[in-house]
């Protein structure tokens, strides 16, 4: 026996886990696109990770310093994504980023309705996060 869990017959398999030393946030080439799409929109973009409650743990795309941040939250990332002329800051609640400290976010995009608070939600598609551990 590896220690590895056995695969669920017909079950997709996950993706591989990045390595420890891979950037904190992450996006797919599905998430840029939109994100181009929401910037020629809305202008600078930014991102709170929501941590639960209405939405999940959705990361939530506002323009940028709509969401007020402040002490309570961590910046994880400034996200560069081609065609869009600034970075995108990605932020957390300090609170949920102890929890997930061990872990490489990757934001995607999926089919479905968003919040209404954000701004991909009359798109009919939702950002989503997924998250790798990392040793």
């Amino acid at each position: 026996m590896d220690g590895t869990p056995d695969a669920v017959p017909g079950a997709p398999a996950p993706p591989p886990a990045p390595p420890p030393e891979s950037p904190l946030v992450s996006l797919t080439p599905a998430a840029e696109g939109l994100l181009r799409s929401l910037r020629r929109q809305h202008g600078p973009l930014m991102f709170h990770q929501s941590g639960g409650c209405c939405d999940g743990s959705a990361p939530m795309c506002y323009p940028a310093g709509e969401f007020r941040t402040g002490a309570a939250d961590v910046r994880l990332a400034e996200l560069v994504v081609p065609g869009v002329p600034e970075p995108i800051e990605f932020w957390i609640s300090r609170s949920q980023w102890d929890l997930w400290r061990h872990t490489r976010l990757t934001v995607d995009v999926v089919p479905g309705r968003g919040s209404g608070f954000s701004l991909e939600s009359p798109e009919g598609v939702r950002f989503l996060t997924r998250s790798h551990l990392v040793p």
